[in-house]
Formats: structure tokens, sequence, C-alpha cells
């Protein structure tokens, strides 16, 4: 009787997340369609969907609802997570443009240092000894490059599993905690930026029409917020 119990139990629990996987299929495409958004076109979006499914069928098998959190949210930080991790795995960026983005921090790191305010444009590309046209295609190659980092940065870590080992958790707050502060510190249009893109879900021709610029000079203030939480976050890079 034991035996017909526990399977009963194992089967109505696995009838109940194949029942979450069918209601939230659409949120994996919501979520892939709004990252695509974001990425070179040479990024397939069926990849992304693929992964996201997987981060669903691991959500539905984990969730409890003792968590505090709704299983759309908690379903959403998976599968975003598993998209986050498939882009890392195809390393789509190619490595000049993560060496390009580390000179970029390292320069505003220094001057930022030794003038005791925030770095100019100008200033940076000096430092690297390029043109100013040159530095703000590097912002523009940054904003694409590190946009899921920050997304992972801020958000993995919302809703951790069971299993989440407590140092670990309390590393993860630490982290969120310098992210939030370098946020609030950033310049004006980099933060309304920030928020506008994060938060809003804003995307670049609405963030434009929001400032008044144009969509290639919003990727180019967000490419240098990006580039600013580098050089200002250096000591949580590994």
């Amino acid at each position: 009787m034991r035996q017909v119990g526990a399977y009963s139990a194992v089967a109505a629990n696995r009838r109940e997340a194949d029942a979450l996987v069918a209601r939230h299929a659409e949120l994996v495409k919501r979520i892939a369609y709004h990252l695509a958004g974001r990425l070179p076109p040479s990024v397939e979006v069926d990849d992304l969907i693929q992964a996201g499914m997987i981060g669903l069928l691991e959500a539905a098998a984990h969730y409890s609802s003792d968590r505090g959190a709704s299983f759309e949210t908690y379903a959403g930080i998976r599968i975003r997570g598993a998209m986050i991790d498939a882009l890392r795995k195809l390393d789509w960026a190619p490595r000049s443009v993560h060496r390009r983005a580390r000179e970029a921090a390292a320069a505003m790191r220094t001057i930022e240092e030794r003038e005791g305010r925030e770095a100019r444009d100008a200033e940076v590309a000096e430092a690297m000894g390029v043109p100013l046209d040159e530095y703000n295609r590097i912002l523009q190659d940054a904003a694409v490059c590190q946009v899921t980092s920050l997304d992972d940065s801020v958000g993995a870590t919302d809703v951790p599993d069971q299993s989440t080992d407590p140092g670990e958790e309390t590393e993860h707050g630490a982290l969120r905690t310098a992210m939030a502060t370098a946020i609030a510190n950033l310049p004006e249009r980099e933060r309304l930026v920030m928020s506008l893109y994060y938060d809003e879900e804003l995307n670049l021709k609405e963030i434009g029409a929001v400032l008044g610029v144009s969509e290639s000079r919003v990727c180019q203030i967000h490419g240098q917020a990006l580039v600013r939480l580098r050089a200002r976050m250096r000591e949580w890079r590994t």
C-alpha cells in the first residue's frame, strides 16, 4: 500500500509540473523575444526558446509554493537564467570586443581614481589612444556583449534554489547590494538609461524618444554605463 501511495504522489506531482509547463509555455516565448531584441541578428530566437523551455521544466520540477514567490516570478528567473547560460556557451562576441571593453574600463578607472570625478568620453578615448568615434563604437559593442551579464548579476539570484549554500547566498546578496549602489552612483543620464532599459524594459528606440536622441546614441550611453560599472566593480570580477 505504501508503494502504491508513493507512486500516486509522484504521479500527481508530475501531472502538476506538466500543467505548470503547459500554462507557462508562452512566458518562454515572451522572454525569448524580449531578450532577442537586445542581441545581434546572429542569435536565433529558437535557440533561446529551446534553452528557456529547459529552464521552465527545471522550474516546474523544483518549485515549491513556500518560496514566497509566485510560480511565474520564479519560472521567469529560471527561464532567463537558462537563456543567459546558453548565450555564454555560444560565446558569440569576438574576443576583441571583450578585450576592448576591459581596456576602456581600465582607462576609465584610472582617470576616475586620479581626478576624483566621473571620467568623460573624450578623456577615456585619449587614454586609450583612439579617436572619439572609435571609442563610441567600442561602447556600442560593449552594450551588446555585456547585456546578459548585468541581467544575470542582478536578476538570477532573486529566488535561490532550496539547495543554495548559505555562504553563496550571502555572497550573492552582497553582490546585488554592491551592484545597486554602483548603479545609483552612475551619472544621471546613464542611470536613466539603465532604469528604462532594465526596469521599464523599453527598447533602444523607445528610450531614444524619451531622451530625444538617436538609437545609436542610446546604445553608446548604455555601453558607457556598463563599462563604468565594470570599472567600479572590479573587486567582484574574477
